[in-house]
């Protein structure tokens, strides 16, 4: 199935075991092949950020190739 990167914002996003790592907030793109490297999301309260990498903004920086099902939530498959 595909979707737009807009239909994705703004999704939570959740590990494979249930723990809810936050909401979508955008996408990392590289430029010159048009691949999605990463998923920036804004960490939920209850998340302890200092345990992901993160960018300037205090987003969590996870990579785009562990998301595993998108339905009603991302389900990303985060050790």
């Amino acid at each position: 199935m595909r979707k737009f990167i807009t239909e994705l914002k703004g999704k939570t996003v959740m590990t494979n075991d249930g723990q809810i790592l936050g909401m979508i907030d955008n996408f990392v793109v590289d430029t010159a092949t048009g691949e999605i490297q990463h998923v920036l999301v804004v960490p939920a309260e209850e998340i302890e950020s200092r345990l992901y990498k993160t960018d300037s903004q205090g987003r969590l920086i996870l990579p785009f190739s562990e998301m595993r099902a998108v339905r009603d939530v991302v389900v990303m498959s985060i050790t």
